[in-house]
């Protein structure tokens, strides 16, 4: 299983939310250049970026960024937020990002996915967030009325192979992962389960490694020490 750490920007600063709420944002490192070598150096393969501002704009505003990241750390990059075109797509891809993770498009734009994964394949990923087993969009502040067990099943007919699931009412807690969603996902579709959202320790990261999961994003618990990444990386064995 991969450990993917994760750096989440919003007006230049790496923050945190809890629930997804921008009101929350807390800044968690001065530097995303130097978070991200502290994570290569600690063993990270890859990385999980996400475009806050973007996300709430339905454009990408901290692109610049993502791209140094990507061209300097020796990381793979999977970013999301604020991506809503193929041109966009198009030219994060071209600029080294490894993969892209369209969340919103995947509910109101469902034909965008289906075309990016025609052209792109594997590195086109979906993020589906949800809150109460249902669907939120637009940076989390819209909640739409479609299951995320129905969606998942939607972008695995799309052809979508990696699917990032986060429950938000425990993104941002470390409360511990939703194991229950994450199994049943897991056994619902055949694509790669990307777990986000809770993870507090190295208890978290055995249980979704036991469920057979493809990777696991951690966050706050990196920042808070109540999780160390490289133990974490060894844990998995990814």
């Amino acid at each position: 299983m991969i450990i993917l750490p994760a750096i989440d920007m919003k007006d230049k600063a790496c923050v945190r939310l809890v629930k997804g709420d921008y009101n929350t944002a807390c800044k968690v490192a001065e530097d995303p250049f130097e978070t991200a070598e502290a994570f290569a150096r600690a063993g990270a393969k890859w990385i999980h970026m996400v475009d806050l501002n973007g996300a709430k704009e339905a454009c990408p505003v901290n692109q610049d960024i993502f791209v140094k990241v990507a061209a300097e750390s020796g990381m793979k990059v999977e970013l999301g937020g604020g991506i809503r075109d193929m041109k966009t797509i198009e030219w994060y891809l071209s600029q080294e990002i490894s993969r892209i993770i369209l969340g919103s498009a995947a509910v109101k734009n469902p034909g965008l996915v289906k075309e990016a994964v025609k052209e792109f394949g594997s590195r086109i990923a979906v993020g589906i967030d949800a809150r109460n087993g249902m669907v939120a969009t637009e940076g989390w502040l819209e909640s739409s009325s479609v299951h995320y067990l129905e969606l998942a099943m939607e972008m695995e007919q799309a052809g979508v192979k990696t699917i990032i699931y986060t429950d938000i009412s425990r993104d941002g807690t470390l409360e511990g992962v939703n194991l229950e969603q994450l199994e049943h996902l897991n056994h619902t579709v055949s694509c790669n389960i990307i777990a986000s959202g809770g993870v507090r320790s190295l208890e978290d990261i055995k249980a979704c490694q036991d469920l057979g999961l493809y990777g696991c994003i951690c966050g706050k618990a990196l920042y808070s020490g109540n999780l160390d990444l490289k133990e974490a990386i060894e844990k998995a064995g990814g």
